[in-house]
Order: C-alpha cells, then sequence, then structure tokens
C-alpha cells in the first residue's frame, strides 16, 4: 500500500537526522562548547519531574524538562551556576565547572510551605514570560485535590472548567469545550493513548484516577506540531512512573466511591511498579431500598518502569475502566475505554532523545435490551505506532521531530438477539477501517534575549479503507433538496461499489503549519502571538451539546469532508509583585471548516448510511480570556473571565437551497457568551486549609417552540431558528475544609515534629452548590393536565450537595 511506503520514507528520513544529529555533535568540542545534560526527579520516590526550569544565572537563559524529566543544554566552556526550581520543591543550586560534556542529574526535596502555594501554567513564574508557549494551562495535582467537587469525588476534567477558555455543555453532561469548539474536538491522551470518552456515570466523573496523575496540560492554542487529529484542543496526560525506592500505598474512601494505589520498586532505584484501582459502590445502597435500578462503575491503572541503563529506558502503562447502568434489568448498558502503550527512551547522546511508542486504544459501548431481546455492541480500536526525537542543536534552537502511523477499526454497531425467543435478527452495520499516517518537525528557537519562536510544519494524511460496500448517488449527493417542500431528505442510492481489504475508498492530506513567538517587553511583561491549523479526520456522530456513551465516531470519507481548523491568538503576560500576582490576556479568532450539521428530522441511531442525513457546514469562534493568578502566601486563586461567541452556518450547496436555519448563521449548543471562574485556596494553619469555587455561565442555547398548530385534533408545536434561546443563567458556589490530623501541644512541646511516615490521613469536608442554586440542565413544555394549557418543566440535576470523604498514606 502507498501509505506503508511513504511511512518507510519517513522512517529513514528520521533516522538520517539521528545520524546527522551525531555527525554534528561530535564536532562540538572542537568550538569548546560542551554540553551538560541528564534527569531531575523526586528525593522521596525518584518520579521524575516535568516542565522544571533548569537555569543558567550568568548567562541568563535555561531550559525545562520534557516529559520523562530529561535536559539539555549546550554552553562555551566555564563554570556556572545552575538553579533548579520547580513549584512544589526547594529550589536548589549549584557550580558546574563545564570542560567537558556533562551527565548530571538533580533530585529535589518536597517544600511543605511551597506545596501550599501551588500555581497554574508555569512551574517558574518568569517562564510565562519568556517562552513562546502560550494558550496552555497546566494544573498540579495539589491543587486539583484541593478544589471542592461534587459528591466529594476529585475529578481532573472538571478542575478544567476553572480556566479561561473551557465550558461545559452543562451540570452533570460529559466532556468539555474549549474556545467555542465541540466536545469532540478535544484530543485526550492519557500516556499517549488516546481516550474517546473520558467521563464515568454518563458525565458525572471522569475516568482520570487523581491519585494516579503525574502532569496534565491543557492546549488551547498554539499546540505543538506533535500533535494532530482535533480540531480544538490537545489534554496531554501522564500517570505516574512508582516509587522505585520504597514501597507506599495511598487511598481514600468517599460517600459513592473509593480508591487505592500501591507503588514500589521492583529493582530498587531501577525500576517501579505502580497500580491503582477505583470503585463506586452507590448501588449497593439502592438494592438495600429495594431499587431496581443501579449505576457503577471502576477502573484500574497500572504501569511499570525499568531503566536497563544511563542511555534507555522501558516503560509499560495500561488502563482498563467500565461503567454499568441497569434499569429494572430490563435496560443492561456497558461501556468505557482500554488502553495500552509500551514505550522506549533511548538517548542517542547528551543532546539527543528519542521515544518510540506503540500503543492500543479501544473504546466499547454495548447495550442490552432484555424487554425486545436485543443486544448492541459498537466499539473503535486503533493501533498507534509513533517515534519522537529531540534534538538540542544548541543552547539557543531545538528540534523536535518523528512520526505517528495510526490504524483506526470501526464498528458501529453488531445487532445481535439474546436468545432463540428473540423477534430480532442478527444485523452487522458496516464496518470501516482507516488509516492516518504523519510526520512533523518542529524548533524552539530563541533568536534574541528578547524573541524566542516556536515554529513548525505537520504532514499528515489520512486514508479510508476497506473492506466496505460503498454507496453511490445522483451527482454524487447522499443529501438532496426538495424545492417543492423547502426540505432536504436522503439521497436513494443509484448503485453500490464494493472495496476489498484494505483498499483506499478515498485520501486526504494537508499541511498543517505551526508558529508562536513571544517578545520579551522588561523582566515583568512579554506580548506573545500564535497561529496554528488543526485537521481532524475522525467525526463524532452525535445530535446533543454533550457526549454520550451511545455517540459514534466515524471516519472521513468521500461524502464527510475531513474538518480544518485555523485559529489565532494574542496575548500580553505580566508578572506584578515579585511574581506574588501574573496577569494573563489572550484574544482569539478560530475558524473551522467542514463541521458536520444535521438536515432536520436526522435518525442517527442504527444508520448505515449517515451520510444521507449530514451536510458539511463551518464554525466560528471568538474571544477574549483574562486570568489573574496570586501565586505566593496563605492565600491563593485565580480569577478567570471569558467573553467569547460560537456560532456554525450550513448555507445552501446551490442559489436554489435554503441550507440550514436558512443559510443563517446561529449559536452552537457549546455557545457561553460569559464565563467567569474563581477559585481560592487558605491554609490557616497545619491542621486546616479551606478551598472554594464559583462559576457563573452563560445559559446554554436551546430552541424553544414558538408557537403551535392543529392538525386532525393533534397539537404540534412550531419552531422558530435553531437556537434563538437560552437556558437561564448557570452559577454555583462549592466550598471545603481539609483536616489534617497533627501533634498534640503537649507532643509540640516535647519536640516531636509532625508525621511524615507511617500512616497518614485526611479529611475532606465539602459541599456543593452550598446555596442550593437550581440550575436547569434543560426545559421541557407539555400540556397540564389539569388547566389544559402549555407549561416549561424545569429539570435540575443537583441542588446542595455535601460530602466527606477520607484520604490516607502509607
Amino acid at each position: 500500500m502507498n501509505a506503508i511506503k511513504i511511512n518507510a520514507l519517513f522512517l529513514f528520513f528520521l533516522f538520517s537526522l539521528a545520524s546527522f544529529s551525531q555527525d554534528s555533535n561530535s564536532s562540538e568540542p572542537s568550538k569548546q562548547k560542551f554540553t551538560i545534560s541528564g534527569t531531575v526527579s523526586d528525593t522521596k520516590n525518584n518520579e521524575t519531574l516535568i516542565g522544571v526550569s533548569i537555569s543558567i544565572l550568568e548567562l541568563k537563559t535555561g531550559v525545562t524538562t520534557n516529559e520523562y524529566g530529561f535536559y539539555s543544554i549546550t554552553l562555551p566552556k566555564g563554570t556556572y551556576t545552575v538553579q533548579i526550581s520547580y513549584v512544589g520543591y526547594e529550589t536548589i543550586s549549584e557550580t558546574v565547572q563545564l570542560t567537558q560534556n556533562t551527565k548530571k542529574s538533580f533530585k529535589l526535596s518536597g517544600s511543605e510551605q511551597q506545596l501550599k502555594e501551588v500555581v497554574v501554567s508555569s512551574n517558574r513564574k518568569s517562564t510565562n514570560i519568556k517562552t513562546p508557549d502560550m494558550s496552555v494551562n497546566k494544573l498540579s495535582m495539589t491543587t486539583i485535590k484541593k478544589m471542592p467537587v461534587v459528591l466529594g469525588e476529585v475529578d481532573v476534567l472538571k478542575s478544567l472548567l476553572l480556566l479561561p477558555g473551557v465550558t461545559s455543555a452543562g451540570e452533570g453532561q460529559s466532556g468539555f469545550n474549549v474556545r467555542g469548539g465541540g466536545a469532540d474536538q478535544n484530543l485526550i491522551l492519557l500516556d499517549e493513548a488516546t481516550i474517546f470518552n473520558s467521563s464515568h456515570v454518563f458525565g458525572f466523573f471522569s475516568v482520570f484516577n487523581p491519585d494516579a496523575i503525574k502532569d496534565l496540560k491543557l492546549y488551547k492554542g498554539g499546540i505543538p506540531s506533535r500533535y494532530g487529529g482535533r480540531a480544538s484542543s490537545v489534554l496531554d496526560i501522564y500517570q505516574k512512573d512508582g516509587n522505585s525506592n520504597s514501597f507506599h500505598m495511598n487511598g481514600g474512601v468517599g460517600l459513592i466511591s473509593s480508591r487505592l494505589l500501591a507503588e514500589g520498586p521492583i529493582v530498587k532505584d531501577k525500576g517501579s511498579f505502580l497500580v491503582a484501582g477505583r470503585t463506586s459502590y452507590a448501588h449497593l445502597f439502592l438494592k438495600l431500598t429495594d431499587n431496581e435500578n443501579s449505576a457503577s462503575f471502576y477502573d484500574l491503572n497500572a504501569k511499570l518502569h525499568y531503566e536497563i541503563n544511563a542511555n534507555n529506558n522501558l516503560y509499560i502503562s495500561s488502563y482498563f475502566g467500565r461503567d454499568f447502568f441497569n434499569i429494572s434489568d430490563q435496560f443492561q448498558n456497558t461501556y468505557g475505554n482500554a488502553t495500552f502503550n509500551l514505550r522506549w527512551n533511548h538517548l542517542f547522546s547528551e543532546r539527543h532523545f528519542s521515544n518510540l511508542s506503540a500503543i492500543f486504544s479501544d473504546y466499547y459501548y454495548g447495550l442490552t435490551l432484555t424487554s425486545v431481546g436485543f443486544d448492541w455492541q459498537s466499539s473503535i480500536k486503533n493501533f498507534n505506532l509513533k517515534y519522537d526525537l529531540k534534538y538540542y542543536l544548541n543552547d539557543k534552537i531545538k528540534l523536535n521531530y518523528g512520526l505517528n502511523s495510526i490504524y483506526y477499526k470501526f464498528n458501529p454497531g453488531t445487532i445481535k438477539p439474546i436468545d432463540d425467543n428473540s423477534s430480532i435478527n442478527f444485523a452487522q452495520l458496516d464496518k470501516k477501517n482507516a488509516f492516518e499516517p504523519s510526520i512533523y518537525l518542529e524548533a524552539e528557537h530563541q533568536a534574541s534575549p528578547k524573541l524566542s519562536f516556536l515554529y513548525g510544519l505537520r504532514f499528515s494524511m489520512f486514508y479510508r479503507l476497506g473492506a466496505s460496500t460503498v454507496s453511490l448517488y445522483k451527482d454524487g449527493l447522499a443529501v438532496t433538496y426538495n424545492d417543492q417542500l423547502k426540505i432536504y431528505e436522503k439521497g436513494v442510492p443509484i448503485g453500490t461499489k464494493e472495496y476489498g481489504y484494505n483498499d483506499v475508498i478515498t485520501s486526504f492530506s494537508n499541511l498543517e503549519p505551526r508558529f508562536s513567538s513571544s517578545y520579551v517587553l522588561d523582566e515583568k511583561s512579554s506580548v506573545k502571538a500564535s497561529y496554528n491549523r488543526m485537521v481532524q479526520y475522525l467525526q463524532l456522530v452525535s445530535n446533543t451539546a454533550s457526549p454520550t456513551p451511545l455517540d459514534i465516531w466515524t471516519p472521513s470519507d468521500q461524502y464527510i469532508q475531513p474538518q480544518i481548523a485555523d485559529q489565532v491568538a494574542v496575548g500580553y503576560f505580566r508578572n506584578f509583585s515579585n511574581d506574588k500576582y501574573s496577569l494573563e490576556i489572550e484574544s482569539f479568532y478560530k475558524k473551522v471548516k467542514n463541521r458536520i450539521d444535521y438536515i432536520d428530522g436526522a435518525d442517527l441511531i442504527a444508520n448505515n448510511a449517515i451520510e444521507q442525513v449530514i451536510l458539511n457546514g463551518q464554525l466560528r469562534a471568538y474571544g477574549l480570556e483574562l486570568m489573574l493568578r496570586k501565586n505566593i502566601g496563605k492565600l491563593n486563586g485565580w480569577v478567570a473571565y471569558t467573553l467569547s461567541n460560537s456560532e456554525q452556518q450550513t448555507p445552501g450547496r446551490t442559489p436554489n437551497e435554503s441550507g440550514i436555519n436558512n443559510g443563517n448563521w446561529y449559536k452552537t449548543g457549546f455557545h457561553k457568551l460569559h464565563n467567569l471562574a474563581v477559585t481560592a485556596n487558605y491554609s490557616l494553619n497545619p491542621k486546616w486549609s479551606f478551598g472554594g469555587n464559583f462559576i457563573l455561565q452563560s445559559g446554554q442555547p436551546v430552541t424553544f417552540p414558538n408557537g403551535q398548530y392543529e392538525y386532525q385534533g393533534v397539537v404540534i408545536p412550531s419552531y422558530g431558528a435553531r437556537n434563538e434561546d437560552n437556558l437561564p443563567l448557570y452559577h454555583h458556589l462549592d466550598l471545603s475544609a481539609t483536616y489534617i490530623p497533627t501533634r498534640g501541644k503537649a507532643e509540640q512541646a516535647e519536640g516531636k515534629p509532625n508525621k511524615t511516615k507511617g500512616w497518614q490521613g485526611e479529611w475532606v469536608f465539602s459541599v456543593y452548590n452550598i446555596y442550593n442554586r437550581k440550575n436547569a440542565a434543560s426545559i421541557s413544555f407539555r400540556e397540564n393536565q389539569t388547566s389544559g394549557s402549555n407549561e416549561a418543566v424545569k429539570l435540575s440535576i443537583f441542588g446542595a450537595v455535601p460530602s466527606v470523604s477520607y484520604n490516607f498514606k502509607f
């Protein structure tokens, strides 16, 4: 297959570049320049640290560690003061005499004082000023665990809603929206593996166990070239490696779920393991009340790490999660993700780092209706081989390059009878295959002390593959327009075409340029600008604002075009009062071509010809984001505000066609004009700390009936333009208190320190929506049985929800 030949050429190019890098490296000593490289890790558990700042004070330059804790910097021969700083850890400095290429690893000790002064975004406050990174937010797990959440369950995804430019589709709904994009336009990665459905219990909780998470970063714009495949954002999450020093366990017990994590050395200081599990048990209490309905979930995280030698490391990580939902044993629903990743880190030299990954990801959905003898199963699987390399050319330029090859297998639906008495016949919706190879090259360039660039190019391809039977339509139109009724209708196939296994049905290729820049105005402020193009070849077939487990992913083909997103952003960044406060202001504009839309009355369930109800439209979003942070002190937190607009348009394909919504722009289901989030943490003393969140958002756009008419005795509602109405304003205030038992006064007087070993516990008390706001999840209309008049009925999911949980470690 041509795609395989192209990938072979990609591999040849990468290895050639690696060889060139090796050769060029050997000539450096003659120029009296040498490289210092190594890793930075935690003293207690040897866990490598991501994004640590390594600063060369004499030259006012530096680097940060990569996703595996590795750093490298090339400097002229001399003696330097190397400073290593990371939020939550004590800053250390060391004098290094650089007379040859030197390997130097550092270990950092946690600082209890700094742990209470966590910040979002950057690890060293000045980093957010000098680097070209923009539209990027990073949250520490310490910060996330201090946030009050519904039912006391710490939630990684819910914490993102406190960031500017990030909103939810609604209370109790899954997914998140970034800068006016759909939830399906977010690429969510867990240890590089794609997570297709990120929620448990239909959106109430996320699939990410906070105890097992090491680092997370959200890219809203200025997205590096190594990422692709989605149109709006990238959420990159890494699991912990495990403690290679000693065995430890930690966990927690809450009202509806509990969790437990174990980690320890396989070979001391060389290998480690981590196993974490989480499960809910609310369904057990429902059974005690003779309630025949139940909902539960569990997930498992596992990771192995082994250091073969100083230049080679192996990692194996996996995730498995399942949700179960039953209604009186008549409706049974099971869904969840499974991932596996085998990674090999290799150092070609002090300046050349590589990571080779073989990744498997699977999302499964199953539904059984006992009353009709119906069993439904669907899935999307991908097999991903990716090779990423980083070459530290010198102290001014770093190159990132690599390739990525993903093979997809789509099963949109297998329908089976559950027994011989069922009236259901076996049916298989057409399975689909696709192949998505890509290659990228990117440079991080410090052009001058004030000017920095991050620029690159990604070349992506997509092949829709057989085996498949493809319907053919007159003039290639799977959707036709009825001129008399002024409506769109399903096209009638005029024939079919058969494709064999892995035959190319259709193909696409796109160049995706990326560019970010930063100009330092002074030591406290800078301006930044970015542009990126993202191409999304997978489409989520759903007409809801929030993804559901039943949603089906489908590949682009001759009828469904890939989404192409272009985004520009500009920003101003400033630190105040010796980095005590920081301000970020960004403005963005994003336009997405080929955003799918649905004709009126579209039937998406078990549709074997989904192209008959889909049209290609466009989406645009623009807005202003502000974020003010307090980084230091007993009281810290941030205020985030976003003013934005998100709308969609699907005009007619010819002058005679009306298009969707008469071809006019209309608000998307995730448009939020105003979005305000305030979060704060206050450390009263070693025993007590408090947290609070306040969220206020414009109501979700909806379409309400604007009239009614009667036809043959039946009252039928009439509707106006799409999404011209809104649900009421959405807001709630959440509070939490954390109590950590410490030594009593008598023990403290005896000089006994607080416990840092053995059993350590803490109590977390929280109230979600403390003033009992009844936010509308939806509003429906019905006829009042008593008066006969129409009435609106509001559905609210949560009022005030108190919770308590106990966390421990030993």
